[in-house]
Protein backbone atom coordinates (compact mmCIF):
# COMPACT_ATOMS: atom_id res chain seq x y z
CA UNK A 1 0.00 0.00 0.00
CA UNK A 2 2.68 2.08 0.10
CA UNK A 3 2.67 3.85 -3.12
CA UNK A 4 -1.39 4.67 -2.59
CA UNK A 5 -1.28 8.37 -1.17
CA UNK A 6 -4.67 8.90 1.24
CA UNK A 7 -6.10 12.20 2.62
CA UNK A 8 -8.30 11.89 5.83
CA UNK A 9 -10.02 14.43 7.11
CA UNK A 10 -12.17 14.38 10.32
CA UNK A 11 -12.70 16.88 12.76
CA UNK A 12 -12.96 13.89 15.63
CA UNK A 13 -8.98 13.78 16.58
CA UNK A 14 -9.31 11.18 18.84
CA UNK A 15 -10.68 9.03 15.50
CA UNK A 16 -8.55 10.70 13.30
CA UNK A 17 -5.54 9.21 15.46
CA UNK A 18 -7.08 5.88 15.50
CA UNK A 19 -7.61 5.86 11.53
CA UNK A 20 -3.51 6.74 11.59
CA UNK A 21 -2.73 3.69 13.61
CA UNK A 22 -4.94 1.18 11.31
CA UNK A 23 -3.17 2.91 7.88
CA UNK A 24 0.19 2.70 9.38
CA UNK A 25 -0.03 -0.52 10.57
CA UNK A 26 -1.67 -1.97 6.93
CA UNK A 27 1.73 -0.07 5.29
CA UNK A 28 0.30 2.96 4.02
CA UNK A 29 3.26 5.15 3.59
CA UNK A 30 1.75 8.83 1.75
CA UNK A 31 -0.68 9.60 4.63
CA UNK A 32 -1.88 13.34 5.19
CA UNK A 33 -4.63 13.72 8.25
CA UNK A 34 -6.11 16.95 8.30
CA UNK A 35 -8.95 17.87 11.19
CA UNK A 36 -9.73 20.76 9.26
CA UNK A 37 -11.89 21.06 5.75
CA UNK A 38 -11.11 24.00 5.09
CA UNK A 39 -7.55 23.61 4.79
CA UNK A 40 -8.27 20.07 3.16
CA UNK A 41 -9.86 22.03 0.69
CA UNK A 42 -6.78 24.36 0.14
CA UNK A 43 -4.92 21.30 -0.57
CA UNK A 44 -7.51 20.09 -3.14
CA UNK A 45 -7.57 23.38 -4.53
CA UNK A 46 -3.80 23.42 -4.76
CA UNK A 47 -4.18 20.54 -7.30
CA UNK A 48 -2.94 18.12 -4.96
CA UNK A 49 -3.72 14.49 -6.62
CA UNK A 50 -4.65 11.76 -4.11
CA UNK A 51 -5.51 7.89 -4.76
CA UNK A 52 -8.00 7.67 -1.78
CA UNK A 53 -9.88 10.11 0.10
CA UNK A 54 -11.60 9.52 3.29
CA UNK A 55 -14.34 12.33 4.65
CA UNK A 56 -16.18 12.76 7.87
CA UNK A 57 -19.85 13.94 6.34
CA UNK A 58 -20.48 16.53 8.82
CA UNK A 59 -17.76 18.70 10.08
CA UNK A 60 -17.79 22.37 11.19
CA UNK A 61 -17.01 25.15 8.79
CA UNK A 62 -17.34 22.75 5.65
CA UNK A 63 -19.43 19.61 5.14
CA UNK A 64 -17.55 16.16 4.05
CA UNK A 65 -20.08 15.97 0.88
CA UNK A 66 -18.38 19.58 -0.38
CA UNK A 67 -14.86 18.09 0.03
CA UNK A 68 -15.91 15.31 -2.20
CA UNK A 69 -17.35 17.49 -5.13
CA UNK A 70 -13.77 19.31 -4.61
CA UNK A 71 -12.11 15.98 -5.29
CA UNK A 72 -14.05 14.43 -7.94
CA UNK A 73 -13.98 17.98 -9.83
CA UNK A 74 -10.51 17.73 -9.54
CA UNK A 75 -9.76 14.23 -10.48
CA UNK A 76 -12.34 11.84 -11.06
CA UNK A 77 -10.70 8.43 -10.91
CA UNK A 78 -10.13 9.60 -7.07
CA UNK A 79 -11.79 7.09 -4.61
CA UNK A 80 -13.60 8.33 -1.78
CA UNK A 81 -15.29 7.03 1.19
CA UNK A 82 -17.78 9.25 3.51
CA UNK A 83 -17.86 8.47 7.53
CA UNK A 84 -20.58 9.38 9.47
CA UNK A 85 -21.94 8.75 12.84
CA UNK A 86 -25.48 9.30 11.59
CA UNK A 87 -27.21 6.86 9.56
CA UNK A 88 -29.11 9.09 6.95
CA UNK A 89 -30.07 7.06 3.69
CA UNK A 90 -30.84 10.22 1.73
CA UNK A 91 -27.21 11.77 2.76
CA UNK A 92 -25.77 8.42 1.95
CA UNK A 93 -27.31 8.41 -1.42
CA UNK A 94 -26.53 12.20 -2.30
CA UNK A 95 -22.68 10.91 -1.83
CA UNK A 96 -22.82 7.89 -3.62
CA UNK A 97 -24.72 9.48 -6.79
CA UNK A 98 -21.39 12.47 -6.49
CA UNK A 99 -19.40 10.04 -6.84
CA UNK A 100 -18.42 8.32 -3.54
CA UNK A 101 -17.22 4.92 -3.34
CA UNK A 102 -19.05 4.08 -0.04
CA UNK A 103 -20.42 5.25 2.67
CA UNK A 104 -19.50 3.91 6.54
CA UNK A 105 -21.11 4.37 9.55
CA UNK A 106 -19.26 4.86 12.68
CA UNK A 107 -17.81 3.46 15.13
CA UNK A 108 -15.92 0.93 12.69
CA UNK A 109 -13.24 -1.27 13.33
CA UNK A 110 -10.05 -1.10 11.17
CA UNK A 111 -10.86 -4.12 9.57
CA UNK A 112 -14.01 -3.29 8.54
CA UNK A 113 -12.28 -0.03 7.00
CA UNK A 114 -9.36 -1.61 5.30
CA UNK A 115 -12.30 -4.24 3.92
CA UNK A 116 -13.79 -1.00 2.52
CA UNK A 117 -10.29 0.70 1.33
CA UNK A 118 -8.93 -1.91 -0.24
CA UNK A 119 -11.57 -2.86 -2.26
CA UNK A 120 -11.62 1.00 -3.52
CA UNK A 121 -8.25 0.91 -4.62
CA UNK A 122 -8.46 -2.32 -6.00
CA UNK A 123 -11.14 -0.64 -8.76
CA UNK A 124 -8.64 2.36 -9.10
CA UNK A 125 -5.70 -0.03 -9.92
CA UNK A 126 -8.27 -1.67 -12.55
CA UNK A 127 -8.87 2.12 -13.94
CA UNK A 128 -5.51 2.68 -14.11
CA UNK A 129 -4.80 -0.71 -15.97
CA UNK A 130 -7.41 0.79 -18.46
CA UNK A 131 -5.62 3.92 -18.96
CA UNK A 132 -2.88 2.50 -19.52
CA UNK A 133 -3.71 0.76 -22.23
CA UNK A 134 -5.22 3.27 -23.49
CA UNK A 135 -1.91 5.95 -23.59
CA UNK A 136 1.43 6.40 -25.63
CA UNK A 137 3.90 7.64 -23.39
CA UNK A 138 4.66 5.58 -20.26
CA UNK A 139 6.38 5.22 -17.64
CA UNK A 140 6.67 3.77 -13.74
CA UNK A 141 7.29 6.03 -11.20
CA UNK A 142 9.09 4.07 -8.93
CA UNK A 143 12.12 3.30 -11.30
CA UNK A 144 14.72 2.02 -8.54
CA UNK A 145 12.07 -0.99 -8.30
CA UNK A 146 12.31 -1.78 -12.28
CA UNK A 147 15.77 -0.47 -12.66
CA UNK A 148 16.70 -4.45 -13.48
CA UNK A 149 14.90 -4.34 -16.40
CA UNK A 150 16.28 -2.30 -19.60
CA UNK A 151 14.25 -1.28 -21.86
CA UNK A 152 12.93 1.87 -24.28
CA UNK A 153 10.14 0.16 -26.44
CA UNK A 154 6.76 1.50 -26.03
CA UNK A 155 5.57 -2.48 -25.46
CA UNK A 156 7.85 -2.90 -22.42
CA UNK A 157 7.05 0.29 -21.10
CA UNK A 158 3.16 -0.45 -20.82
CA UNK A 159 4.04 -3.79 -19.58
CA UNK A 160 6.03 -2.53 -16.64
CA UNK A 161 3.74 0.12 -16.14
CA UNK A 162 1.03 -2.36 -15.78
CA UNK A 163 3.23 -4.48 -13.61
CA UNK A 164 3.56 -1.66 -11.11
CA UNK A 165 -0.09 -1.17 -10.87
CA UNK A 166 -0.24 -5.06 -10.11
CA UNK A 167 2.33 -4.34 -7.48
CA UNK A 168 0.31 -2.67 -5.46
CA UNK A 169 -2.95 -4.85 -4.95
CA UNK A 170 -2.28 -8.38 -2.98
CA UNK A 171 -4.08 -10.55 -5.87
CA UNK A 172 -1.64 -13.42 -6.90
CA UNK A 173 0.06 -12.43 -10.61
CA UNK A 174 0.50 -14.46 -13.64
CA UNK A 175 3.63 -13.69 -15.94
CA UNK A 176 3.40 -15.46 -19.01
CA UNK A 177 5.94 -14.95 -22.15
CA UNK A 178 8.13 -17.20 -23.86
CA UNK A 179 11.53 -18.58 -22.31
CA UNK A 180 14.40 -15.96 -21.47
CA UNK A 181 12.48 -13.21 -21.94
CA UNK A 182 12.57 -12.26 -18.13
CA UNK A 183 9.81 -13.43 -16.02
CA UNK A 184 11.92 -13.90 -12.95
CA UNK A 185 13.52 -10.49 -12.93
CA UNK A 186 10.10 -9.05 -13.74
CA UNK A 187 8.64 -10.64 -10.85
CA UNK A 188 11.47 -9.48 -8.29
CA UNK A 189 10.70 -5.97 -9.66
CA UNK A 190 6.66 -6.70 -8.58
CA UNK A 191 8.33 -7.69 -5.30
CA UNK A 192 10.44 -4.43 -5.12
CA UNK A 193 7.70 -2.02 -6.42
CA UNK A 194 5.23 -3.83 -3.55
CA UNK A 195 4.25 -3.01 0.59
CA UNK A 196 6.20 -6.06 0.80
CA UNK A 197 9.81 -5.11 -0.23
CA UNK A 198 11.38 -5.31 2.78
CA UNK A 199 10.34 -9.29 3.26
CA UNK A 200 11.63 -11.82 1.73
CA UNK A 201 11.62 -13.00 -2.23
CA UNK A 202 11.20 -16.37 -2.15
CA UNK A 203 11.82 -18.15 -5.99
CA UNK A 204 10.89 -21.76 -6.91
CA UNK A 205 11.72 -23.62 -9.84
CA UNK A 206 8.62 -25.85 -10.19
CA UNK A 207 10.10 -27.86 -13.02
CA UNK A 208 12.95 -29.02 -10.13
CA UNK A 209 10.19 -30.36 -7.30
CA UNK A 210 9.73 -33.95 -7.59
CA UNK A 211 6.26 -34.61 -6.60
CA UNK A 212 7.22 -37.36 -3.47
CA UNK A 213 8.57 -34.61 -1.37
CA UNK A 214 6.05 -31.29 -2.94
CA UNK A 215 4.24 -31.28 0.47
CA UNK A 216 7.55 -31.09 2.31
CA UNK A 217 9.30 -28.77 -0.03
CA UNK A 218 5.99 -26.54 -0.08
CA UNK A 219 4.58 -26.70 3.55
CA UNK A 220 7.60 -28.16 5.48
CA UNK A 221 8.02 -30.67 8.50
CA UNK A 222 8.05 -31.72 11.83
CA UNK A 223 10.28 -33.35 13.51
CA UNK A 224 9.78 -37.20 12.83
CA UNK A 225 7.34 -36.52 10.67
CA UNK A 226 9.22 -39.70 8.23
CA UNK A 227 12.58 -41.25 8.36
CA UNK A 228 15.34 -38.41 8.28
CA UNK A 229 13.47 -35.87 9.88
CA UNK A 230 15.45 -35.04 12.59
CA UNK A 231 14.47 -31.26 12.83
CA UNK A 232 11.69 -28.95 12.26
CA UNK A 233 11.85 -27.77 8.41
CA UNK A 234 10.60 -24.31 7.45
CA UNK A 235 8.95 -24.78 3.83
CA UNK A 236 8.94 -22.31 0.96
CA UNK A 237 5.46 -20.86 2.45
CA UNK A 238 6.51 -20.44 5.77
CA UNK A 239 10.19 -19.08 4.22
CA UNK A 240 8.08 -16.31 2.39
CA UNK A 241 5.97 -15.07 5.24
CA UNK A 242 5.02 -11.29 4.65
CA UNK A 243 6.72 -11.53 0.90
CA UNK A 244 5.95 -12.84 -2.38
CA UNK A 245 6.51 -16.12 -3.19
CA UNK A 246 7.56 -17.05 -7.45
CA UNK A 247 6.02 -20.28 -8.87
CA UNK A 248 8.63 -20.38 -12.19
CA UNK A 249 7.29 -22.78 -14.90
CA UNK A 250 4.22 -23.33 -12.56
CA UNK A 251 2.82 -25.50 -16.10
CA UNK A 252 5.18 -28.18 -15.02
CA UNK A 253 3.22 -28.55 -11.43
CA UNK A 254 1.66 -32.20 -11.91
CA UNK A 255 -2.02 -32.13 -12.05
CA UNK A 256 -2.53 -33.96 -8.73
CA UNK A 257 -0.41 -31.68 -7.01
CA UNK A 258 -2.00 -28.61 -8.11
CA UNK A 259 -5.20 -28.87 -5.26
CA UNK A 260 -2.80 -28.48 -2.86
CA UNK A 261 -1.77 -25.46 -4.04
CA UNK A 262 -5.59 -23.95 -4.72
CA UNK A 263 -6.24 -24.62 -1.03
CA UNK A 264 -3.47 -22.82 0.15
CA UNK A 265 -5.04 -19.74 -2.62
CA UNK A 266 -8.00 -19.92 -1.55
CA UNK A 267 -7.83 -20.55 2.24
CA UNK A 268 -4.29 -19.23 2.92
CA UNK A 269 -4.27 -22.40 5.26
CA UNK A 270 -1.69 -25.26 5.19
CA UNK A 271 -0.55 -27.85 7.14
CA UNK A 272 3.82 -28.90 7.75
CA UNK A 273 4.00 -32.93 6.65
CA UNK A 274 3.46 -34.86 10.34
CA UNK A 275 1.36 -32.11 12.19
CA UNK A 276 -2.49 -31.17 12.17
CA UNK A 277 -1.99 -27.52 13.28
CA UNK A 278 -3.37 -25.44 11.00
CA UNK A 279 -1.04 -22.28 10.13
CA UNK A 280 -2.06 -19.11 8.12
CA UNK A 281 0.14 -17.76 5.22
CA UNK A 282 -0.04 -13.61 4.27
CA UNK A 283 2.65 -14.85 1.23
CA UNK A 284 1.83 -13.42 -2.15
CA UNK A 285 1.77 -15.46 -5.10
CA UNK A 286 3.76 -14.12 -8.33
CA UNK A 287 3.63 -17.34 -10.85
CA UNK A 288 5.37 -17.93 -14.37
CA UNK A 289 4.99 -20.17 -17.44
CA UNK A 290 6.22 -20.21 -20.85
CA UNK A 291 3.36 -22.85 -21.74
CA UNK A 292 -0.15 -21.52 -22.91
CA UNK A 293 -2.42 -22.79 -19.54
CA UNK A 294 -5.36 -22.11 -21.09
CA UNK A 295 -4.72 -25.03 -23.72
CA UNK A 296 -3.53 -27.21 -20.54
CA UNK A 297 -6.72 -26.50 -19.12
CA UNK A 298 -8.90 -27.56 -22.69
CA UNK A 299 -6.71 -30.74 -22.66
CA UNK A 300 -7.56 -31.53 -18.85
CA UNK A 301 -3.68 -30.97 -17.72
CA UNK A 302 -4.49 -27.82 -15.67
CA UNK A 303 -7.05 -27.33 -13.44
CA UNK A 304 -9.22 -24.14 -14.14
CA UNK A 305 -10.05 -23.45 -10.84
CA UNK A 306 -6.61 -22.90 -10.21
CA UNK A 307 -5.81 -21.36 -13.34
CA UNK A 308 -8.33 -18.37 -12.82
CA UNK A 309 -7.17 -18.21 -9.33
CA UNK A 310 -3.47 -17.54 -10.77
CA UNK A 311 -4.82 -14.66 -13.50
CA UNK A 312 -6.05 -12.71 -10.35
CA UNK A 313 -2.97 -10.15 -12.39
CA UNK A 314 -1.96 -10.79 -15.22
CA UNK A 315 0.93 -9.43 -17.30
CA UNK A 316 2.18 -10.82 -20.76
CA UNK A 317 6.48 -10.35 -21.74
CA UNK A 318 6.41 -9.60 -25.65
CA UNK A 319 9.32 -11.52 -27.12
CA UNK A 320 12.76 -10.12 -27.93
CA UNK A 321 11.61 -10.12 -31.74
CA UNK A 322 8.26 -7.67 -31.03
CA UNK A 323 10.06 -5.27 -29.14
CA UNK A 324 13.86 -4.70 -31.51
CA UNK A 325 13.94 -1.33 -29.84
CA UNK A 326 15.45 -2.75 -27.09
CA UNK A 327 17.83 -4.59 -28.25
CA UNK A 328 20.92 -1.84 -28.97
CA UNK A 329 19.95 -1.12 -25.32
CA UNK A 330 20.72 -4.89 -24.01
CA UNK A 331 23.90 -5.05 -25.99
CA UNK A 332 25.30 -1.91 -24.44
CA UNK A 333 24.70 -3.09 -20.99
CA UNK A 334 26.22 -6.73 -21.52
CA UNK A 335 29.07 -4.74 -23.48
CA UNK A 336 29.74 -2.56 -20.60
CA UNK A 337 31.89 -4.37 -18.42
CA UNK A 338 34.35 -5.51 -21.45
CA UNK A 339 34.85 -1.80 -22.50
CA UNK A 340 34.24 -2.61 -25.92
CA UNK A 341 32.23 -1.93 -28.79
CA UNK A 342 29.67 -3.17 -31.34
CA UNK A 343 30.44 -2.35 -35.39
CA UNK A 344 27.23 -0.98 -37.24
CA UNK A 345 27.17 -3.70 -39.64
CA UNK A 346 27.16 -6.64 -36.58
CA UNK A 347 24.93 -4.10 -34.63
CA UNK A 348 22.63 -4.45 -37.69
CA UNK A 349 22.45 -8.83 -38.29
CA UNK A 350 21.92 -8.80 -34.49
CA UNK A 351 18.92 -6.32 -34.87
CA UNK A 352 17.57 -8.21 -37.70
CA UNK A 353 17.56 -11.81 -35.62
CA UNK A 354 14.49 -12.82 -34.13
CA UNK A 355 15.99 -14.66 -31.39
CA UNK A 356 13.90 -17.59 -30.34
CA UNK A 357 15.98 -17.70 -26.86
CA UNK A 358 15.15 -14.26 -26.32
CA UNK A 359 17.36 -11.77 -23.95
CA UNK A 360 18.74 -14.83 -22.95
CA UNK A 361 20.07 -15.75 -26.55
CA UNK A 362 21.29 -12.47 -26.78
CA UNK A 363 23.73 -12.43 -23.98
CA UNK A 364 24.88 -15.56 -25.35
CA UNK A 365 26.17 -14.23 -28.47
CA UNK A 366 27.19 -11.31 -27.35
CA UNK A 367 29.34 -13.58 -24.62
CA UNK A 368 30.43 -15.48 -27.19
CA UNK A 369 31.44 -12.57 -29.73
CA UNK A 370 33.27 -11.06 -27.09
CA UNK A 371 35.47 -14.24 -26.26
CA UNK A 372 36.14 -14.38 -30.36
CA UNK A 373 36.81 -10.84 -30.35
CA UNK A 374 39.59 -10.56 -28.23
CA UNK A 375 39.34 -6.54 -27.19
CA UNK A 376 38.45 -5.16 -30.47
CA UNK A 377 35.67 -4.17 -31.37
CA UNK A 378 32.59 -6.62 -32.46
CA UNK A 379 32.17 -7.41 -35.80
CA UNK A 380 30.45 -9.44 -38.72
CA UNK A 381 33.39 -11.97 -38.45
CA UNK A 382 32.58 -12.34 -34.80
CA UNK A 383 29.06 -13.21 -34.97
CA UNK A 384 27.67 -16.94 -35.77
CA UNK A 385 25.98 -17.04 -38.96
CA UNK A 386 22.34 -16.16 -37.92
CA UNK A 387 19.03 -17.43 -39.97
CA UNK A 388 17.80 -14.29 -40.54
CA UNK A 389 17.12 -12.67 -44.29
CA UNK A 390 16.45 -9.47 -43.38
CA UNK A 391 20.17 -9.45 -41.56
CA UNK A 392 21.42 -10.61 -44.88
CA UNK A 393 19.38 -8.07 -47.07
CA UNK A 394 20.86 -4.96 -44.34
CA UNK A 395 24.42 -6.23 -44.76
CA UNK A 396 24.36 -6.28 -48.47
CA UNK A 397 23.24 -2.81 -48.37
CA UNK A 398 25.58 -1.57 -46.03
CA UNK A 399 28.77 -3.41 -48.03
CA UNK A 400 27.32 -3.10 -51.86
CA UNK A 401 26.41 -0.37 -52.90
CA UNK A 402 28.56 -0.10 -56.11
CA UNK A 403 25.57 0.38 -58.84
CA UNK A 404 23.89 3.21 -57.08
CA UNK A 405 24.74 6.91 -56.87
CA UNK A 406 26.27 7.54 -53.42
CA UNK A 407 23.29 9.91 -52.26
CA UNK A 408 20.88 7.37 -53.31
CA UNK A 409 22.82 4.15 -51.05
CA UNK A 410 23.37 6.45 -48.10
CA UNK A 411 19.00 6.83 -48.46
CA UNK A 412 18.62 3.62 -49.51
CA UNK A 413 20.77 2.85 -46.49
CA UNK A 414 19.13 4.58 -44.00
CA UNK A 415 15.82 3.89 -44.95
CA UNK A 416 16.16 0.35 -44.31
CA UNK A 417 18.03 0.71 -40.56
CA UNK A 418 15.70 2.93 -39.97
CA UNK A 419 13.10 0.91 -40.68
CA UNK A 420 14.32 -2.37 -39.11
CA UNK A 421 14.96 -0.25 -35.58
CA UNK A 422 11.12 0.35 -35.78
CA UNK A 423 11.16 3.57 -36.40
CA UNK A 424 13.29 4.16 -33.59
CA UNK A 425 15.85 7.20 -33.90
CA UNK A 426 17.95 6.84 -31.21
CA UNK A 427 18.16 2.79 -31.97
CA UNK A 428 18.71 3.50 -35.93
CA UNK A 429 21.52 5.98 -35.35
CA UNK A 430 23.28 3.72 -33.16
CA UNK A 431 23.32 1.23 -35.90
CA UNK A 432 24.38 4.05 -38.15
CA UNK A 433 26.78 5.23 -36.64
CA UNK A 434 25.94 8.44 -36.43
CA UNK A 435 24.88 11.45 -34.24
CA UNK A 436 21.48 11.52 -33.56
CA UNK A 437 21.19 15.29 -34.76
CA UNK A 438 22.83 13.70 -37.84
CA UNK A 439 20.08 10.94 -38.21
CA UNK A 440 17.80 13.99 -38.34
CA UNK A 441 18.94 15.91 -40.32
CA UNK A 442 19.29 13.16 -42.95
CA UNK A 443 15.52 12.08 -42.36
CA UNK A 444 14.51 15.45 -42.85
CA UNK A 445 17.27 15.91 -46.28
CA UNK A 446 15.39 12.78 -47.86
CA UNK A 447 12.32 13.29 -47.19
CA UNK A 448 11.95 9.95 -45.02
CA UNK A 449 8.59 9.32 -43.80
Amino acid sequence: MRNYSVLVVDDEVPFLNGIRRCFSAAGFQRLVFLSDPVEAAKIILSEASFDLCLFDVNMPAMSGDKLLELVKGHSATTECIMISALDDARTALACLKKGAYDYLLKPLTCEELLSVVNRSLERRRLIDLVAVRNQDALDVDDREAFSSILAQSEKMKRVMREAELHARGNLPVLITGESGTGKELLAQAIHRASSRAEEPFVAVNMAAVAGSVFESEFFGHVKGAYTGADRDRAGHIESAAGGTIFLDEIGDLPIELQGKLLRVLQEREYMKVGSSALRITDARFVTATHANLERMVERGKFRPDLYYRLKGSWVHLPPLRERREDIPLLIDHFLAESGTSIQPEALAVLMAYDYPGNVRELHSLILSALTIARGCPISLQNLPTLPTKKSAIVTRQIVDNNNLLLSHAEKAHIMSVYALAGRNKAAAAKMLGIGLSTLHRKIKEYSIL
